[in-house]
């Protein structure tokens, strides 16, 4: 018994290293590469660091805490950018005020990657609506389809309406008025998504 507890705790200590690694590491390529997606990042981390994939796996939410970290020690002016992401997306909430937006993702969280873009997800009766605003508005765009999860499995295609105004790259998810009533997951926790209203961002700029 105590030969087996002696063997097993350095081997303990040597998976919770590993583990430690790959989340500074992916934290690293997220905040200076611009790698968008966890699972990419931690299977870059794992390649450079030599360690197989899926042994001592940590969580997105790891990461996206480590990210935070790196981004306060190693880019002193994160918060500055951040600050100014928050704005640019108050600006498009405002504009796009009569599809109730909301404000999702990285630049609500704060763990913002190389190349950030503000995520809303927006209410419309159809995608038509909100491309026909756009249109008139002047701003042009490109669409795509995006998955969104849910708790119970279900992943759904949303149309994503892509546009880039000055430096800032806007994603706007459209979903239908019932739709968007019900929070898909987070790719980070898996909990409930965390949206923030007009009030809220305007809240999070300060006075």
């Amino acid at each position: 018994m105590g030969r087996h507890t002696r063997l097993t705790k350095p081997r303990g200590r040597a998976c919770a290293a590993a583990r430690q690694k790959i989340v500074l590491e992916a934290a690293r390529i997220m905040a200076e590469e611009g790698v968008r997606d966890f699972q990419s990042a931690k299977r870059k981390a794992a390649h450079r660091l030599s360690l197989p994939e899926e042994q001592n796996w940590p969580g997105n939410d790891e990461i996206e805490a480590a990210l935070r970290q790196h981004l306060a020690l190693f880019q002193k002016d994160s918060q500055a950018v951040l600050h100014a992401l928050r704005a640019s997306a108050l600006e498009a909430m405002t504009l796009l005020r009569e599809f109730s937006p909301k404000l999702v993702g990285e630049v609500l969280s704060g763990a913002v990657p190389r190349f950030p873009e503000v995520q809303l997800h927006l209410a419309a009766p159809a995608p038509e609506d909100l491309s026909l605003f756009l249109d008139n508005h002047g701003i042009p765009y490109a669409m795509e389809e995006r998955r969104l999860r849910y708790n119970d499995d279900r992943a759904v295609a949303v149309p994503v309406f892509r546009f880039v105004a000055g430096e800032t790259s806007f994603a706007l998810y459209v979903l239908s008025p019932e739709a968007i009533r019900e929070l898909p997951v987070s790719p980070v926790d898996g909990r409930p998504m965390h949206r923030a209203g007009i009030r809220e961002v305007e809240g999070l700029l300060g006075p």
